[in-house]
């Protein structure tokens, strides 16, 4: 049963419709393996055994019937509890949304059930995506499957520490301001943003509007790209969301040729903050691509440098805004109606109690951006340099079709050292956050271990938006020359659970 785990997303619905396996072997297989390991691991907050079985069986119907089956039926996937699923607590990784059940599904969750996925259950997050390291959540922190005394990444770490320690085929997350592509550098896996716009943000629990953006994670480039098509396409719930068809990935992830290629190396992603084992491994990543025939050349984009103070009052502003609906009022967590208080008085306790110290900063510093006599000052100064930031992207892409960097500054950092440190924390995302602000894809792919400390080593790769499609064809050319050069894919090193 346990060989069953370390199946690809992509052998997994292969040997599915073929009749080698059934669906509810996998599922069953998957969740022995929760069983097994995630008391250490934490990398679930609720698991809907019943529901996953349920659907297993209906694939295996269907299958039996002579139906067509979906490109990844009858796979187990794990989903952020930040997406609404009916008859399924969804709770953001907060204390004031415990217990609640959602009457409807995210669009996201509909189609993951209209192409027969078998959604394990809920993991774990930072709480409301406010964090780079998923100790910001209410029911305690992740571990890193590679070593558990140190971070999955966040705010997604337990998405991504679920398909690092064979407990799910996929896993569903969010990013906001690299909250998919972080933590998938620090587990060694692959992790997408989708362009803004390419994937339904209806029923995806609001952080920040603008910057907000679901997408799958995988332990391969090609069941990311399986997953990206299942979950992709325009919505009219959502109107942000973009009406274009969406582009072939899937195509792209099973190309990976990059010869002729443009590659751009962002020179502002190195420096004092990066460790030096992180460099080697990117600089050797790029160096593999130019072997493959890509073109490499050094990309200069100025403001990027301001993208990380830029972010962090641009979505606090819009988290202010958002979270104003946690009233005590309507759903969720009430404390203090008893009586004696009056409705300020028990929205003020209900907040007090229901949100942790994270979202609590970020509230705060998000309304004072907002107020009057500031807004120009601070809010409207971020906006305008997340401007000169979509036109670095733009004069970069008219010399590259793709730009490449780390993805984080460091490997995976112990639990518990930069939890007292905000500023510290905020710098895991200085790489990943230009990308959210202009709106445009990336991706990152595991590309070795850190000589230092053996852990993982993300490669970011950023496309134009709407060009979804170069992501994966430069990830599947990345993924194939590490395993032609070493022999075997990155996370068959990960200590074993």
């Amino acid at each position: 049963m346990a060989d069953l785990t370390r199946l690809t997303a992509a052998q997994i619905a292969e040997k599915i419709a073929s009749g080698d396996l059934t669906a509810v072997e996998v599922t069953e297989a998957h969740l022995a393996r929760i069983d097994a390991v995630d008391e250490k691991v934490h990398a679930f907050l609720h698991v809907d055994r019943e529901g996953a079985l349920a659907t297993a069986r209906e694939v295996d119907a269907k299958r039996e019937r002579g139906e067509r089956l979906g490109p990844l039926a009858g796979v187990p996937l794990a989903l952020k509890d930040l997406f609404t699923t009916r008859g399924v607590p969804t709770t953001v990784g907060s204390k004031i949304l415990e217990g609640w059940i959602p009457p409807y599904d995210a669009t996201v969750t509909r189609k993951l059930k209209e192409a027969d996925v078998v959604i394990l259950g809920k993991t774990n997050m930072d709480e409301f995506a406010m964090g780079s390291s998923t100790e910001n959540s209410a029911y305690g922190h992740t571990g890193n499957p590679w070593d558990l005394t140190r971070v999955p990444g966040g705010s997604g770490g337990g998405s991504s520490a679920a398909i690092t320690a064979y407990e799910a085929a996929l896993a569903i997350g969010t990013d906001t301001g690299g909250s998919i592509r972080q933590p998938a550098a620090l587990t060694g896996t692959v992790g997408v943003k989708p362009t803004y716009g390419g994937v339904s943000r209806y029923g995806m629990v609001a952080f920040s509007s603008s910057l907000d953006q679901g997408g799958p994670c995988a332990r391969t480039v090609l069941d990311a790209a399986l997953l990206h098509s299942v979950i992709a396409g325009h919505d009219e719930l959502d109107s942000t969301s973009i009406d274009q068809p969406v582009p072939d990935v899937v195509a792209a992830a099973r190309n990976g040729d990059v010869a002729g290629l443009r590659v751009g190396v962002v020179k502002e992603f190195r420096g004092e903050h990066y460790q030096a084992g992180v460099m080697q491994r990117v600089d050797e990543s790029v160096e593999l691509l130019r072997e493959l025939g890509a073109e490499v050349v050094e990309v200069s984009c100025p403001s990027f440098t301001k993208a990380l103070a830029a972010y962090y009052l641009i979505a606090p502003a819009e988290c202010s805004s958002n979270l104003a609906r946690f009233d005590a009022m309507r759903y969720g967590l009430r404390v203090g109606d008893d009586g004696t208080h009056s409705a300020e008085e028990v929205t003020a306790l209900t907040r007090e109690a229901g949100f942790g110290d994270e979202v609590k900063r970020r509230v705060m510093l998000g309304t004072y951006a907002l107020s009057s006599g500031y807004y120009d000052a601070y809010y409207g100064s971020a906006q305008k340099v997340r401007t000169l930031i979509s036109r670095d992207f733009e004069r970069a892409f008219e010399q590259v079709d793709v730009l490449v960097s780390p993805t984080t500054p460091t490997t995976a950092f112990p639990v518990g050292e930069r939890a007292d440190d905000p500023m510290a924390m905020y710098l895991a995302d200085l790489c990943t956050i230009p990308a959210n602000l202009a709106g445009n894809a990336a991706m990152s792919i595991p590309c070795g271990l850190a000589p230092e400390d053996g852990l993982p080593v993300g490669l970011q790769i950023i496309a134009p938006a709407m060009a979804d499609d170069r992501l994966y064809r430069v990830g599947a050319a990345v993924e194939a020359a590490h395993q032609a050069r070493w022999g075997h894919p990155l996370l068959e090193e990960a200590p074993s659970l």
